[in-house]
């Protein structure tokens, strides 16, 4: 896949790939593994070509040979855009990474962006938005001023709490994604940024949503520090996460599950005082549900100390 989707920039080495994937296809794995490891000694930096060569290693039983290689991918790219240190990972069963690469998540949401809403809605059933508007219903909380869409995809999160906002910004690392979202007229806002390295600014935010989204940074500390230095007074944030047995497990599905332990341990530690956490069920997969949590958590909360350097977290 990866190998026939991305030229080597040579075309004897492309030509070599396409032959190994044709081998691959009649079955002839071992053939396709030979060739294209022949093709990857005349561009030892084609990270994809790398990509590609661990995922026949692995369906092949050669483990170690197959992380061999998704390094090789790594080392070629560090950005990481295809996600080879996860699959990595995953095959180690020694987990290192605390988010998937930027880069990665980008150019999978670009590619996606066109299918994303029939993929989820008609395929795999998904419901986050209806789980999350139900959950602050409950929470007693219907209306909202300002509100941020972390991110915010196609607008499907967007789309659903529009009628309850005044304003309605949105965040999403995918330039494919902010141009389905465009296309919805409801946002105030749209901005291509990074959640999992965001810095609390001058804005203030009555509700702060992030539906489905947190499976894709693994670690939270650092995203949840930032909603909670960028709520308002009474301000609310709420999210969904796929469920978990560990505190953050990352799952062959290269998305990552959360404990509930870990997540109300977590929003305890950063000032929230008030929090629900509901099981539910997100999506389909496979025909299979996928559990997960529904998040509404509330203030007081931790929020910076202007007349400090910036840094210091203070009790509102």
């Amino acid at each position: 896949m990866a190998g026939t989707l991305f030229s080597s920039g040579d075309l004897a080495v492309d030509r070599r790939a396409s032959f190994a994937e044709t081998l691959a296809h009649l079955g002839d794995l071992a053939g396709a593994i030979e060739t294209l490891s022949g093709a990857l000694s005349l561009a030892p930096s084609w990270a994809a070509g790398w990509f590609r060569l661990g995922e026949w290693l692995e369906s092949a039983g050669d483990t170690a040979a197959a992380c061999e290689a998704w390094d090789e991918a790594v080392r070629a790219d560090p950005a990481d855009a295809l996600g080879a240190g996860l699959k990595r990972d995953l095959a180690r069963r020694v987990p290192v990474v605390e988010a998937m690469p930027p880069a990665f998540v980008e150019l999978l949401f670009d590619q996606y962006a066109p299918r994303f809403e029939h993929s989820l809605r008609d395929k795999l059933a998904y419901r986050g938005p209806e789980v999350l508007l139900d959950s602050l219903r409950r929470a007693g909380r219907t209306r909202f001023g300002s509100v941020l869409d972390l991110g915010c995809g196609t607008g499907l999160m967007g789309a659903a709490i529009r009628p309850f906002c005044d304003r309605l910004s949105g965040y999403d690392l995918s330039d494919g994604m902010l141009v389905e979202a465009e296309r919805k007229g409801i946002y105030t806002l749209l901005e291509k940024r990074d959640i999992s390295r965001l810095e609390v600014g001058a804005e203030r935010y009555d509700l702060i949503l992030a539906a489905d989204v947190f499976n894709y940074l693994g670690a939270l500390e650092r995203v949840v520090a930032w909603c909670a230095g960028s709520l308002a007074d009474e301000g609310v944030l709420a999210f969904t996460v796929e469920a978990g047995e560990v505190p953050v497990h990352l799952r062959e599905s290269r998305r990552f599950a959360h404990s509930r332990a870990y997540v109300e341990t977590l929003l305890a530690d950063a000032g929230f005082a008030a929090v629900q956490v509901t099981p539910c069920v997100l999506r389909e997969e496979r025909g299979m549900p996928v559990e997960g949590f529904a998040v509404v958590a509330a203030g007081p909360i931790a929020r910076l100390d202007r007349e400090g350097d910036g840094d210091v977290m203070a009790h509102a």
